[in-house]
């Protein structure tokens, strides 16, 4: 077994490779990357950070709705649109986080970030070393693409799609493969596609990922001559694997299908994604600002790409020349690609950058990396942090797990005005704080908007933002719709609707400010 675990051809490697019992017990650089990932998101103020985006609170109001009937949802529960259809596409990952949720509170939530989070870098990591990545550049580029990707570090489903576009490499990618385990892993690709397709959309990267890797070996098939031996035998294995390829494609696209929806997922989801309207108006579909530090740090990638690919790009496979220009238009297009990005530019250049005189010393560490195999330290303190979880945070006496909204981004305190008032009636607020409403108020109050931009459509949305922003005509959508106005103290909606005679401001705070209508104010105390 010892034999069959070495990675280097390097004598003095050899002779000093530990016993078969150290090589399980000894934590690797993969693990301490896991281990330590987790521990920051979840033990320090970075927990706070993961529920910045209050999209989460209808997730797991979802998934225990789901639990509770055991059924998917077909219409919204939430907003004040009765009986309107709804496509639950992320229903298996709504399960997940309403069910720890239910067991754990928010600390459970942010736990299972955490370790997806964790799980999709140290699989970064391990993946540029079975490359042949020297271990200094794997760690290097690894902590770029993880501080390229925290601009989207938040407890939603999308961090699910990043662990799996990392799977798909590992998988896909003939250079990460032992030889025998290339045909057989390929077949994993439509199971976990079951899996992919009912927790997040994102699983069109992986029919992407197939058709780049097809279109790749298509080429070497077409290009190859069979002139000599050694050509006919790549021509002979480009065609297998094209054969593979086509079949295990058509078979993840079929097993894209099940779902509680069927086609019409994946219509929703062309319709969504091809709306121009959506696109332009939606901060994260934007492109990119480089001013902040995960941006320039994807900048970072994508300057180091540039150059080694200047450089050594004649050593790359057509399958990873277009895996890079698919990472960097995608990144490019839209601030939230770039996590998945960062992803694909490290592992397609990280075997590339030179070992700058290193190579000795990062080939025997590379191949102590590629012994220690146990993973046990990283399981056991991801069930250790669940066991915190499940425990209210707590270490003993000691609070060490405090997962929780931040009442400088949420209208924590208006919102408890809210309960404690008795209105049940519809609230608006902005699009960025309905989902905190629902995990709050539901079922007692709907909401008139949050930020399931799909299920709302164009035109709800267009009648929005023309009064969230102040425009001529404001005062319409407020005359049709809510009751009751959550607003954010500073935005130039509240200061119109203050000079308003249709409008009573009944609390205040340094955050938020409630407003009720004229048919709601007998019986509403007032709060400054």
């Amino acid at each position: 077994m010892a034999n069959g675990s070495r990675s280097s051809s390097d004598p003095d490697t050899r002779q000093n490779l530990n016993p078969a019992w150290v090589r399980w017990a000894m934590p690797s650089m993969t693990d301490l990357i896991f281990i330590a990932i987790v521990g920051v998101l979840a033990f320090t103020a970075l927990s706070v950070k993961l529920l910045n985006d209050a999209g989460i609170g209808w997730h797991v109001r979802t998934g225990q709705q789901i639990l509770a009937t055991h059924a998917v949802p077909r219409v919204d529960p939430f907003s004040s649109q009765i009986q309107k259809p709804w496509i639950a596409w992320e229903w298996m990952y709504d399960v997940a986080v309403g069910g720890l949720e239910s067991a754990a509170g928010l600390n459970g939530v942010v736990w299972f970030t955490s370790v997806v989070i964790a799980g999709t870098f140290a699989a970064v990591f391990r993946l540029l070393l079975r490359r042949g990545t020297n271990l200094l550049i794997a760690l290097l580029l690894t902590l770029l693409a993880i501080a390229s990707s925290m601009i989207h570090f938040l407890a939603r489903p999308h961090v699910l799609s990043w662990l799996f576009v990392v799977l798909w490499l590992e998988i896909l990618d003939p250079v990460a493969l032992g030889p025998g385990k290339r045909n057989r892993s390929l077949w994993l690709l439509p199971v976990l596609m079951l899996i992919w397709v009912n927790v997040h959309g994102g699983f069109l990267l992986g029919l992407v990922l197939i058709a780049i890797y097809w279109a790749g070996s298509f080429w070497t098939w077409l290009r190859t001559k069979e002139f000599r031996i050694e050509e006919t035998l790549q021509r002979i294995a480009a065609r297998k694997r094209l054969r593979q390829l086509t079949l295990v494609g058509i078979i993840s696209i079929v097993a894209s299908l099940v779902n509680p929806y069927g086609w019409k997922l994946h219509v929703h989801v062309y319709q969504y994604l091809g709306n121009r309207f959506f696109m332009d108006h939606i901060d994260e579909f934007q492109s990119p600002d480089f001013h902040g530090i995960p941006q320039r740090c994807f900048l970072a990638i994508l300057l180091i790409a540039v150059a080694v690919l200047t450089v050594c790009g004649r050593k790359l496979r057509v399958s990873h020349v277009l895996l890079a220009l698919f990472a960097v238009y995608s990144g490019l297009y839209a601030s939230r690609n770039i996590p998945v990005a960062s992803i694909l530019l490290v592992l397609v250049i990280g075997s590339l950058i030179p070992s700058f005189g290193l190579a000795k010393f990062s080939g025997r560490m590379r191949a102590l990396e590629s012994t220690l195999q146990g993973h046990i330290w990283p399981v056991v303190f991801a069930l250790a942090c669940l066991v915190v979880a499940l425990n209210g945070g707590h270490i003993g006496s000691e609070q060490a797990m405090n997962a929780h909204f931040d009442p400088q981004r949420m209208p924590v305190a208006a919102v408890d005005f809210i309960d404690h008032s008795g209105m049940h009636s519809p609230l608006l607020t902005p699009d960025y704080w309905g989902g905190y409403l629902i995990y709050r108020l539901y079922p007692h109050n709907r909401v008139v908007i949050d930020d399931r931009h799909d299920f709302y459509g164009e035109r709800f949305l267009r009648s929005y933002l023309t009064t969230v922003h102040a425009e001529p005509g404001w005062e319409d959508f407020l005359k049709s719709h809510p009751e009751c106005l959550i607003l954010p103290r500073k935005a130039a909606l509240t200061a119109l609707v203050r000079t308003s005679l249709e409008w009573r401001a009944v609390y205040s705070d340094d955050v938020a400010v409630v407003f009720v209508s004229k048919r709601l104010r007998e019986g509403v105390p007032i709060s400054q």
